[in-house]
């Protein structure tokens, strides 16, 4: 089982000049109910509000096969996020949320799945580092996706140093370019990639170029593969697609067991898992909001 950690939310989705599409988001709910579509058992740890849209939350997780244990905010509301689309349909986004999530208890798992505004935002964020912690000491895997907006970002060089002290505990560090251009702006983000390789216990970093495609970093290793190409709707909810892809194939190729060998060891391989991750977030961009595939609507031998 996978444990997914962070922000539930609700994204205010624009709709051809008719009234905004409401629909479930937030990095770590898309990463959870992805892997709820690729039939991977799967838990969330969150919060939400006492309104119709925490009910909205609940029954989007559910319904996608992964469980959910939701806290409840402090201020009783579950948290929005309005998407503004440019010409080529990528989103940017404005916030109204607050993230109070109180101490939790790491169920067994395979592995856990930390990032975005959950790592970011105290006090909630605490409780996080705390999870990762639990699974530090219990030699469970930690993956991460830092997922930065920039409106939540302060301190930049404070940020920079949280976001690498998180990475080098972390077995899976994905990176987007629009992460790599905020923590250390006009710098190659191939080279933030391979130096997040460096970590205590980092053995795989993916960095994703939107349309341009992934570059994957292993121990002597860099490959990049490109997209697949679609008629893109909008780019939401795609990276996190992208990363629970990523992790159903680790998991079920058994490369999350243990610690040394098990990560892609070899071009081909890397390749492979970076390929299936373009096939789910291709999926992805071909539909309005962050709405993943189910498993049966994968290519029959995926990955």
């Amino acid at each position: 089982m996978i444990v997914v950690a962070g922000e539930s939310l609700v994204d205010v989705l624009p709709d051809d000049g008719a009234e905004p599409v409401e629909r479930v988001g937030g990095s770590p709910l898309n990463v959870a109910v992805a892997l709820g579509r690729l039939d991977v058992p799967c838990l969330l740890l969150t919060e939400v509000g006492e309104d119709a849209r925490a009910a909205a939350v609940v029954e989007t997780v559910a319904a996608s096969g992964c469980e959910i244990v939701a806290a409840p905010s402090s201020g009783g509301r579950t948290a929005t996020a309005t998407a503004r689309l440019d010409g080529s349909g990528d989103a940017t986004y404005s916030f109204d949320l607050s993230w109070t999530l109180p101490p939790q208890e790491l169920p067994a798992c395979d592995l856990l799945h930390v990032g975005s505004l959950g790592t970011l935002l105290d006090p909630g964020r605490t409780s996080v580092l705390d999870l990762v912690d639990q699974a530090y000491a219990r030699d469970v895997p930690v993956s991460y996706d830092p997922n930065l907006r920039a409106a939540f970002i302060e301190d930049p060089e404070q940020a920079r140093g949280d976001v690498e002290a998180l990475a080098e505990r972390c077995r899976l560090v994905k990176l987007s370019e629009q992460d790599a251009a905020l923590l250390h702006p006009g710098a190659d983000p191939g080279d933030i990639a391979r130096s997040l390789l460096e970590g205590e216990r980092t053995e795989l970093v993916v960095l994703t170029r939107g349309r341009y495609g992934a570059t994957g970093y292993a121990e002597h290793l860099e490959v990049h593969v490109d997209v697949r190409r679609v008629d893109v709707v909008d780019t939401v909810g795609a990276g996190d697609a992208f990363t629970a892809a990523l992790l159903t194939v680790l998991l079920e190729s058994g490369a999350l067991g243990g610690y040394g060998p098990g990560m892609p060891a070899d071009e081909d391989t890397l390749a492979g898992l970076l390929a299936a991750a373009n096939e789910v977030a291709a999926l992805t961009c071909a539909r309005r909001g962050a709405q993943p595939p189910l498993r049966a609507e994968l290519p029959q031998h995926w990955p």
